[in-house]
């Protein structure tokens, strides 16, 4: 007889456990995804977090990114967030809040040196001025002239050191 109340006891206790186990385990750090990880300042990426908790709304927080709010959209809750100018280069963790509890997802996220400047050949306003460019055109003039004149004196001297 007490076997098999044991046995009931058990078997009811991992039937609890078993039940509350997916529960449990869809609201923590792996619910929250990023795409791309990696990305450089001012770059964007999406945030998705698959947990119940965010069907009526909330939002994602980074040190990279500011507060972003989460929309719910098929079964998943989503943000597109641009990443902070003055981010540091490195890992960065993201918090996901809804329904009043948050979870962090560590390293969730890597900002990286670089990001290209598209468009008009990669060239932007932080880079070389007019006034640079017209200097550096005239250094580079001014050494072909000089190499010019410097060659022409050598051909020179070759033909009058033969006569």
């Amino acid at each position: 007889m007490r076997t098999s109340r044991t046995l009931a006891v058990t078997a009811a206790a991992g039937a609890i456990i078993g039940l509350a186990a997916p529960s449990a385990s869809a609201w923590d750090g792996s619910a929250i995804t990023v795409s791309p990880t990696t990305t450089f300042r001012g770059g964007s990426v999406s945030v998705m977090v698959n947990a119940h908790e965010c069907r009526s709304g909330g939002h994602v927080s980074s040190s990279a990114f500011p507060n972003t709010r989460l929309r719910w959209n098929g079964g998943v809750a989503t943000a597109n967030v641009r990443i902070k100018r003055n981010a540091h280069i490195g890992s960065h963790s993201v918090t996901a809040t809804c329904g009043g509890s948050s979870v962090t997802r560590e390293g969730a996220l890597t900002v990286i040196h670089g990001g290209s400047q598209g468009g008009v050949g990669g060239s932007s306003s932080t880079g070389a001025t007019s006034t640079d460019v017209a200097i550096g055109g005239s250094l580079v003039g001014a050494a072909l002239i000089g190499g010019g004149v410097f060659w022409l004196r050598r051909r020179g001297e070759t033909r009058t050191g033969r006569a």
